[in-house]
């Protein structure tokens, strides 16, 4: 089953994962050290994180690496870009009424 990177960060322990990887590639096990569950557990959010192209498996020796492919999270900042722009359209009218309000409180 194809997995969209939405579907991947909606997990609070993905989210975690991809947080740890993004400072250096590391082990499913030392993945798991920093998780009050299983090796299995995280290896099943592992492998979810890998179908939607987030993290990449790399072969050293006869360990195997996850890293964040961070050009794939461009694409969750992109889709919350379009927020943004919302959000910040709606400050800068929240602003210019609360000065209007002041301005208004200070000719009294």
């Amino acid at each position: 089953m194809r997995r969209d990177i939405f579907q991947a960060i909606a997990d609070p322990t993905r989210r975690a994962i991809i947080t740890i990887i993004a400072l250096q590639a590391m082990t499913p096990n030392a993945i798991a050290e920093n998780f009050n569950t299983s090796r299995q557990a995280v290896s099943k959010h592992l492998r979810i994180l890998t179908e939607c192209d987030i993290v990449k498996q790399e072969q050293q020796g006869r360990e195997i690496y996850y890293t964040l492919d961070i050009e794939k999270m461009k694409e969750i900042d992109i889709w919350l870009d379009q927020f943004r722009q919302i959000w910040e359209t709606r400050f800068n009218q929240l602003d210019d009424v609360l000065s209007k309000l002041k301005n208004e409180k200070n000719e009294k």
